[in-house]
């Protein structure tokens, strides 16, 4: 009969299952950067919308083919624009240049947005033609190419790993130990059970020593069974030996010792009849140990698998809320960049017209000194407003970074209190302006702490976040103060809010894992938990909580500057 060994089926089950799933993911992960460009795309040929309108517009009503396809020429040098077709309000096609629909390729299958071209005239508004911009799915894939690359790279390696990994773990914790068990089986010996008592296969105590145990209990058992049935045979033999000294007696006195003779027959047909009972009653118990222990033996094996998964999925569920405070900010905060660079984009073409037309009244001559006073005043507006946007873009960007980067590394360094508080309240504007609530910051500038950035910052997001969410659902002007200050070579962070403040039952399992009150609106009850987790096993501070009923909540965190630990 053939042999399927257990190990090699599990790790094919396993890596099948990995294997099926790092596809999938890999293949939701690609398209899914598909259609993030494609909006991109979508959201750039908008704004080129805004950009050249005007112009276009001017130039197709003043009748100016040779300014109009201009204007489309320098569109077409943007790389993301692949065609551009300019219609009257007939239909008719004033201009066409680069690719048209129907011409490409599925790969290089041409996507775009259409306008009409409004032109204002005696107080009304004229429609005198269409603009259509056309893109293409190859400069989508050209924009997530290295991203591909990259995610089917990273799903190869850990594959890879992975497969190494499992086939080494099954291989010294099951297969090995399992052979060494079945041969130290198969060398049993009846005649002298207790010379084969399994030895220890391992160090690490498992379900093999477990059943290492059994066995060796089972071994005792029989041996002592033997020993047992020994004694009967002796009781046996010395019963045998009383029934000859008998029959010698009655031989010599049978009328005498008739009656008696009887009774010791009785008798010993008693004793044997006790013993066969006594007998069945040892191997009934036999068995009956037997099945228990494998009972509870198959019950402990179940009760870890669950505990195993059980610990997983909390991990994976923590792992996520942690990192979904992250994404929130990384929507937000995209959009929020979006307004500054837009109005640039608008700027810098508005400068780009202004200069166009001077250019054209000094080669025509026919500048004067209005003409140059207004083109000055207007792109210094226009170069101030550029500037101003693109400074705001950037103070962005940097304060995001500092806190993305903080969020997603375990390193510890030394960090300025006063700025880092600064850049999480900056993260958070995008938040914060949906709202009339306010935060407040009292610390020194000077108070510097070497310790977590990524684990501060994600404890003071999770708590405004839950200010905002819980304390001030329904409040429209809530108010934070975040207190701060350096005693004793520890940082005292004191937050406190004026919002609906929690019950005592509320306060009691605030930091109880996956307790929540916004259960039926999605909430996962791990925020506080994160943040007492965060604040004791990461960063070895301590955390108190007092809060009453409509009267805010107030934490007191200490945490200590890790170069003295």
């Amino acid at each position: 009969m053939k042999i399927t060994s257990i190990s090699r089926k599990l790790l094919k089950k396993v890596l099948c299952f990995y294997f099926i799933l790092t596809l999938s993911v890999t293949g939701i992960q690609i398209i899914a950067e598909y259609f993030n460009t494609k909006s991109h795309i979508d959201n750039e040929l908008l704004t080129l919308e805004k950009t050249i309108s005007a112009s276009l517009t001017r130039a197709v009503w003043e009748l100016n083919t040779q300014q109009a396809v201009a204007i489309i020429e320098g569109l077409l040098a943007i790389p993301m624009v692949k065609g551009i077709t300019v219609s009257d309000e007939t239909g008719t096609i004033i201009t066409q240049l680069g690719e048209v629909k129907g011409d490409s390729s599925i790969t290089d299958a041409l996507f775009g947005h259409s306008f009409p071209l409004l032109f204002e005239f005696s107080g009304k508004t004229i429609s005198i033609g269409h603009v259509t911009l056309l893109s293409s799915n190859a400069v989508i894939f050209s924009r997530i190419k290295v991203s591909i690359y990259f995610l089917l790279g990273n799903a190869i390696v850990k594959t890879a790993f992975l497969i190494f990994l499992f086939t080494l773990a099954f291989n010294k914790l099951l297969t090995i130990p399992l052979r060494e068990f079945t041969q130290q089986i198969q060398q049993i010996n009846l005649d002298d059970p207790e010379s084969s008592k399994l030895h220890s296969i391992n160090d690490v105590k498992n379900e093999l020593n477990i059943l290492e145990d059994a066995y060796n209990s089972l071994i005792d058992e029989l041996v002592e069974f033997k020993r047992k049935l020994a004694y009967s045979q002796l009781e046996t033999d010395e019963a045998k030996d009383k029934i000859d000294e008998q029959n010698l007696l009655l031989e010599q006195e049978v009328a005498k010792k008739t009656s008696s003779l009887s009774r010791t027959m009785l008798k010993m047909k008693a004793q044997q009849s006790e013993l066969q009972s006594q007998k069945q009653i040892l191997l009934d118990k036999n068995a009956h140990h037997r099945k228990t222990e494998q009972t509870l033996i198959n019950t402990n094996k179940d009760l870890k698998n669950l505990i195993n998964e059980l610990n997983k999925t909390k991990e994976r569920l923590l792992e996520a809320e942690k990192m979904s405070s992250l994404g929130m900010l990384s929507a937000e905060m995209a959009h929020e960049i979006n307004t500054p660079v837009g109005i640039s984009i608008t700027s810098t073409s508005y400068l780009l017209e202004l200069i166009t037309q001077f250019k054209q009244q000094y080669h025509q001559q026919t500048l004067s000194k209005k003409t140059i006073d207004k083109f000055t005043l207007n792109a210094q507006k226009s170069t101030e407003l550029l500037i101003h946007n693109l400074k705001r873009a950037s103070e962005l960007l940097n304060s995001f970074k500092h806190i993305a980067v903080d969020q997603t590394s375990d390193k510890i360094r030394v960090i300025n209190i006063s700025q880092y508080l600064a850049e999480i309240i900056q993260s958070l504007h995008p938040k914060l302006k949906q709202t009339n609530h306010h935060v407040k910051i009292h610390c020194d500038e000077n108070i510097e702490l070497y310790s977590h950035p990524g684990a501060i910052a994600q404890i003071l997001i999770n708590l405004i976040i839950n200010s905002l969410v819980h304390g001030f659902e329904h409040i429209n002007n809530g108010e934070i103060v975040i207190n701060v200050f350096l005693k004793e070579d520890k940082l005292h962070l004191n937050y406190q809010d004026n919002g609906h403040g929690l019950s005592a039952t509320e306060l009691t399992h605030l930091f109880d894992a996956f307790y929540t009150t916004k259960e039926e609106q999605g909430g996962t009850g791990l925020g506080a938990y994160i943040i007492k987790n965060l604040v004791i096993d990461t960063l070895n501070g301590t955390i108190e909580v007092q809060s009453k009923k409509d009267q805010g909540i107030r934490y007191q965190i200490l945490l200590p500057d890790m170069r003295y630990n």
